[in-house]
């Protein structure tokens, strides 16, 4: 029996449509198969596909299983951002939504201007340092080119784990994946982990904060605009002082021609540390996959 199921892509973290990052909703996934899942999000090929399922909490709105073109993500930034932005086009009237996700509740807020704010689902937690040298191999650049200033390459995560490194602003824009070296990196922490993406920024003198994220051995090469990222280092950046709370912008995807930007917050929660990302979305395209 032939099955039909709706989609829509929206960009994230953007006002112009063909920037930020690109999502697919499949906005009612019941009766998906985990496979299915998996495969439908390999067949879009986009760096996450959101499948939106009936709450195991009615109290809940939703449970969101993302995946990205391999395998499911316990959580991930602009799948929560742009998914929230769709089911307010199906539910109007809402202004929160409630995500049962594998990493944990993720509350999203929905502005008037077009976009969403979530909180990461869980606080920073510090996972161990990885050598500079292991990040300049697998960006293709100088040792130099890696700053530890302010902190040392660091494992981190507030629900999805990335390797946070600071770099020189030449080497933002001069930095490419060598698979080899992040086949190198993954081999110096596969004891306890099980990816290996690098989200690396600079702080330029004048203007926001500038990244990029690259998780090639994870089947994205190179990410317009990882909310999940942002939030992290925007918590890492708080722990690195005696601040209550900070905010800003990061900029991300201009190398790839998809210019992104991002709302960051991050805040002491008692003994914990806490972080928020949000954005802009515009509406692109609807669909329907027959399985």
């Amino acid at each position: 029996m032939t099955r039909r199921y709706a989609f829509r892509t929206v960009d994230v973290f953007t006002d112009t449509r063909f920037g930020g990052n690109q999502l697919a909703v499949f906005t009612d996934a019941a009766g998906l198969s985990d496979g299915e899942m998996q495969a439908l999000a390999a067949e879009m090929n986009l760096s996450e596909t959101s499948f939106v399922l009936p709450p195991d909490d009615p109290a809940n709105d939703a449970r969101v299983r993302i995946f990205n073109r391999t395998a499911e993500m316990p959580f991930a930034g602009h799948p929560n951002v742009g998914t929230a932005y769709v089911l307010a086009q199906l539910r109007p009237g809402k202004d929160r939504f409630r995500f049962e996700e594998l990493a944990g509740l993720v509350e999203v807020r929905l502005d008037a201007a077009g976009g969403a704010e979530i909180d990461a689902p869980q606080p920073l937690s510090l996972l161990g340092e990885v050598s500079p040298a292991a990040i300049a191999r697998a960006l293709s650049l100088d040792e130099s080119d890696v700053l530890t200033s302010a902190h040392k390459p660091v494992r981190a995560s507030v629900g999805v784990e990335f390797v946070l490194a600071e770099v020189s602003e030449d080497a933002l824009a001069g930095a490419a994946p060598d698979l080899a070296g992040f086949r190198h990196g993954m081999a110096q922490v596969a004891s306890d982990a099980d990816r290996f993406s690098i989200f690396f920024y600079c702080r330029p003198a004048a203007g926001p904060l500038r990244a990029r994220m690259f998780a090639p051995l994870s089947g994205t090469w190179e990410d317009p605009a990882t909310g999940s990222a942002n939030a992290t280092l925007a918590a890492l950046l708080l722990s690195l002082s005696g601040d209550r709370e900070l905010s800003y912008e990061a900029i991300q995807g201009v190398e790839m021609g998809r210019p992104s930007r991002l709302r960051l917050k991050a805040w002491r929660d008692e003994s914990d540390i806490r972080a928020s990302v949000g954005g802009r979305c515009v509406p692109v395209l609807e669909g329907f996959a027959t399985l």
